[in-house]
Protein backbone atom coordinates (compact mmCIF):
# COMPACT_ATOMS: atom_id res chain seq x y z
CA UNK A 1 0.00 0.00 0.00
CA UNK A 2 1.39 3.33 -1.03
CA UNK A 3 1.47 6.17 1.00
CA UNK A 4 0.28 9.47 -0.74
CA UNK A 5 0.88 11.82 1.16
CA UNK A 6 4.56 10.64 1.65
CA UNK A 7 4.36 10.42 -2.27
CA UNK A 8 3.21 13.81 -2.55
CA UNK A 9 5.63 15.36 -0.24
CA UNK A 10 8.63 13.67 -2.30
CA UNK A 11 7.27 15.36 -5.27
CA UNK A 12 6.70 18.28 -4.21
CA UNK A 13 10.40 18.42 -3.13
CA UNK A 14 11.75 17.05 -6.31
CA UNK A 15 9.76 20.14 -8.16
CA UNK A 16 10.48 23.06 -5.32
CA UNK A 17 14.22 22.17 -6.13
CA UNK A 18 14.33 21.75 -9.69
CA UNK A 19 12.79 25.51 -9.79
CA UNK A 20 14.51 27.17 -6.96
CA UNK A 21 17.95 27.53 -8.80
CA UNK A 22 17.46 31.18 -10.65
CA UNK A 23 18.13 31.46 -14.41
CA UNK A 24 16.21 32.95 -17.14
CA UNK A 25 13.02 31.79 -16.77
CA UNK A 26 13.51 33.09 -12.84
CA UNK A 27 14.86 36.44 -14.37
CA UNK A 28 11.63 36.78 -16.86
CA UNK A 29 9.40 36.20 -13.74
CA UNK A 30 11.02 38.51 -11.59
CA UNK A 31 11.31 41.32 -14.46
CA UNK A 32 7.69 40.60 -15.45
CA UNK A 33 6.40 40.90 -11.78
CA UNK A 34 8.28 44.28 -11.43
CA UNK A 35 6.76 45.27 -14.57
CA UNK A 36 3.31 44.06 -14.66
CA UNK A 37 2.03 42.98 -10.93
CA UNK A 38 1.22 39.36 -9.49
CA UNK A 39 -0.58 37.90 -12.23
CA UNK A 40 1.87 38.39 -14.78
CA UNK A 41 4.79 36.67 -12.58
CA UNK A 42 2.24 34.28 -11.59
CA UNK A 43 1.27 33.09 -14.91
CA UNK A 44 4.90 33.14 -16.10
CA UNK A 45 6.28 30.75 -13.00
CA UNK A 46 2.86 28.71 -13.89
CA UNK A 47 4.25 27.66 -17.32
CA UNK A 48 7.52 26.71 -15.89
CA UNK A 49 6.03 24.50 -13.58
CA UNK A 50 3.64 22.63 -16.56
CA UNK A 51 6.78 22.10 -18.45
CA UNK A 52 8.36 20.49 -15.26
CA UNK A 53 5.09 18.61 -14.84
CA UNK A 54 5.33 17.46 -18.14
CA UNK A 55 8.71 16.14 -17.79
CA UNK A 56 8.42 14.73 -14.53
CA UNK A 57 5.75 12.80 -16.12
CA UNK A 58 7.38 11.35 -19.06
CA UNK A 59 10.15 10.35 -16.52
CA UNK A 60 7.70 8.89 -14.01
CA UNK A 61 5.61 6.87 -16.62
CA UNK A 62 8.91 5.58 -17.98
CA UNK A 63 7.96 7.15 -21.54
CA UNK A 64 11.27 5.84 -23.07
CA UNK A 65 10.55 6.79 -26.26
CA UNK A 66 9.68 9.95 -25.86
CA UNK A 67 12.48 10.54 -23.45
CA UNK A 68 14.88 9.43 -26.42
CA UNK A 69 13.12 11.46 -29.03
CA UNK A 70 13.53 14.94 -26.76
CA UNK A 71 17.25 13.63 -25.95
CA UNK A 72 17.88 12.80 -29.83
CA UNK A 73 16.69 16.20 -30.58
CA UNK A 74 18.00 18.03 -27.52
CA UNK A 75 20.77 20.19 -29.66
CA UNK A 76 17.97 21.68 -31.85
CA UNK A 77 15.73 22.52 -29.07
CA UNK A 78 18.20 24.41 -26.95
CA UNK A 79 19.19 26.44 -29.83
CA UNK A 80 15.29 27.10 -29.91
CA UNK A 81 15.88 28.52 -26.83
CA UNK A 82 18.72 30.53 -27.44
CA UNK A 83 16.78 32.37 -30.00
CA UNK A 84 13.72 32.68 -28.24
CA UNK A 85 15.87 33.86 -25.27
CA UNK A 86 17.83 36.16 -27.46
CA UNK A 87 14.79 37.86 -28.76
CA UNK A 88 13.30 38.55 -25.07
CA UNK A 89 16.73 39.42 -23.95
CA UNK A 90 16.46 42.11 -27.24
CA UNK A 91 13.06 43.34 -26.49
CA UNK A 92 14.00 43.57 -22.99
CA UNK A 93 16.93 46.19 -23.40
CA UNK A 94 14.70 48.26 -26.02
CA UNK A 95 12.20 49.01 -23.51
CA UNK A 96 14.65 49.25 -20.92
CA UNK A 97 15.92 52.28 -23.56
CA UNK A 98 12.52 53.67 -24.68
CA UNK A 99 11.43 54.15 -20.76
CA UNK A 100 11.64 57.13 -20.06
CA UNK A 101 13.49 58.50 -16.88
CA UNK A 102 10.82 59.58 -14.12
CA UNK A 103 10.62 60.10 -10.39
CA UNK A 104 6.74 59.03 -9.80
CA UNK A 105 6.70 54.98 -8.29
CA UNK A 106 6.24 52.16 -10.61
CA UNK A 107 2.92 51.58 -8.60
CA UNK A 108 1.87 55.25 -8.84
CA UNK A 109 -1.84 55.94 -10.60
CA UNK A 110 -3.01 56.08 -14.09
CA UNK A 111 -1.61 59.27 -15.69
CA UNK A 112 -3.82 62.44 -16.70
CA UNK A 113 -4.00 61.00 -20.48
CA UNK A 114 -6.26 58.13 -18.83
CA UNK A 115 -4.37 55.75 -20.84
CA UNK A 116 -3.44 52.02 -18.83
CA UNK A 117 0.02 51.77 -17.08
CA UNK A 118 2.19 48.77 -18.65
CA UNK A 119 1.00 46.91 -15.43
CA UNK A 120 -2.43 47.20 -16.48
CA UNK A 121 -1.96 45.99 -19.93
CA UNK A 122 0.27 43.67 -19.10
CA UNK A 123 -2.38 41.50 -17.03
CA UNK A 124 -4.58 40.91 -19.85
CA UNK A 125 -5.85 37.48 -20.86
CA UNK A 126 -3.20 37.89 -23.47
CA UNK A 127 -0.57 39.49 -21.60
CA UNK A 128 -1.20 36.57 -19.19
CA UNK A 129 -1.31 33.64 -21.97
CA UNK A 130 2.08 35.29 -23.47
CA UNK A 131 3.75 35.22 -20.08
CA UNK A 132 3.09 31.20 -19.75
CA UNK A 133 3.42 30.48 -23.41
CA UNK A 134 7.15 32.32 -23.35
CA UNK A 135 8.42 30.49 -19.88
CA UNK A 136 7.05 26.80 -20.74
CA UNK A 137 8.21 27.33 -24.22
CA UNK A 138 11.92 27.94 -22.51
CA UNK A 139 11.68 24.93 -20.08
CA UNK A 140 10.44 23.03 -22.76
CA UNK A 141 13.43 23.69 -25.04
CA UNK A 142 15.59 22.41 -22.61
CA UNK A 143 14.68 18.49 -22.55
CA UNK A 144 18.11 17.65 -20.66
CA UNK A 145 16.14 18.21 -17.68
CA UNK A 146 14.38 15.03 -18.06
CA UNK A 147 17.98 13.58 -17.13
CA UNK A 148 17.27 15.15 -13.94
CA UNK A 149 13.93 13.96 -13.16
CA UNK A 150 14.86 10.60 -13.87
CA UNK A 151 17.64 10.23 -11.26
CA UNK A 152 15.63 12.20 -8.64
CA UNK A 153 12.56 10.03 -9.20
CA UNK A 154 14.16 6.88 -9.40
CA UNK A 155 15.43 7.80 -5.73
CA UNK A 156 12.11 9.28 -4.70
CA UNK A 157 9.95 6.62 -6.37
CA UNK A 158 7.13 4.67 -5.22
CA UNK A 159 8.62 0.92 -4.59
CA UNK A 160 6.35 -0.58 -6.33
CA UNK A 161 6.41 1.51 -9.25
CA UNK A 162 2.64 2.15 -9.76
CA UNK A 163 0.96 4.69 -12.43
CA UNK A 164 -0.85 5.96 -9.66
CA UNK A 165 2.08 6.56 -8.05
CA UNK A 166 4.24 8.04 -10.50
CA UNK A 167 0.99 10.31 -10.97
CA UNK A 168 0.65 11.31 -8.02
CA UNK A 169 4.74 11.90 -7.47
CA UNK A 170 4.31 14.23 -10.99
CA UNK A 171 1.35 16.24 -8.91
CA UNK A 172 3.53 16.86 -6.12
CA UNK A 173 6.17 17.96 -8.61
CA UNK A 174 3.55 20.24 -10.10
CA UNK A 175 2.85 21.88 -6.53
CA UNK A 176 6.37 22.32 -5.57
CA UNK A 177 6.82 24.07 -8.46
CA UNK A 178 4.24 26.20 -8.14
CA UNK A 179 4.94 26.77 -4.71
CA UNK A 180 8.41 28.40 -5.19
CA UNK A 181 6.86 30.31 -8.19
CA UNK A 182 4.47 32.18 -5.47
CA UNK A 183 6.82 32.30 -3.14
CA UNK A 184 9.02 34.43 -5.22
CA UNK A 185 6.48 35.93 -6.84
CA UNK A 186 5.40 37.09 -3.31
CA UNK A 187 8.36 38.45 -2.50
CA UNK A 188 8.83 40.73 -5.69
CA UNK A 189 5.88 41.86 -5.42
CA UNK A 190 5.77 42.98 -1.99
CA UNK A 191 8.56 45.42 -2.98
CA UNK A 192 7.43 46.47 -6.33
CA UNK A 193 5.86 49.64 -4.69
CA UNK A 194 9.11 50.76 -3.49
CA UNK A 195 10.61 50.43 -7.07
CA UNK A 196 11.01 53.95 -8.76
CA UNK A 197 10.75 53.50 -12.85
CA UNK A 198 14.73 54.71 -13.08
CA UNK A 199 15.37 51.50 -11.08
CA UNK A 200 12.60 49.39 -13.49
CA UNK A 201 14.97 50.64 -16.17
CA UNK A 202 17.69 49.15 -14.99
CA UNK A 203 15.94 45.85 -14.02
CA UNK A 204 14.87 45.76 -17.71
CA UNK A 205 18.26 46.38 -18.74
CA UNK A 206 19.78 43.46 -16.26
CA UNK A 207 17.66 40.97 -17.61
CA UNK A 208 18.00 41.72 -20.81
CA UNK A 209 22.33 41.52 -20.77
CA UNK A 210 21.70 38.05 -18.81
CA UNK A 211 19.15 36.88 -21.18
CA UNK A 212 21.30 37.52 -23.90
CA UNK A 213 24.22 35.80 -21.93
CA UNK A 214 22.08 32.87 -21.34
CA UNK A 215 20.80 32.79 -24.92
CA UNK A 216 24.55 32.88 -25.99
CA UNK A 217 25.20 30.01 -23.74
CA UNK A 218 22.45 27.96 -24.98
CA UNK A 219 23.03 28.49 -28.77
CA UNK A 220 26.66 27.62 -28.36
CA UNK A 221 26.18 24.59 -26.52
CA UNK A 222 22.88 23.40 -28.50
CA UNK A 223 25.34 23.50 -32.18
CA UNK A 224 28.56 22.06 -29.98
CA UNK A 225 26.02 18.97 -29.57
CA UNK A 226 24.71 19.31 -33.11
Amino acid sequence: MIDMGATLARGALIGFAIAAPVGPVGLLCIRRTFAHGARTGLASGLGAATADAMYGLVAALGVSAVAALLLEHAALLRIVGGLLMAGLGVAALARARAMPPASAPCGSQLPASGHAPASARGATAGGLLGAFGTTFALTASSPMTILSFAGLLAALAPPDGSMRGGLVLVAGVFAGSIAWWALLVGGVSASRKAVSPRMLRIIEAVSGIALLAFAAWSLITGMAMA
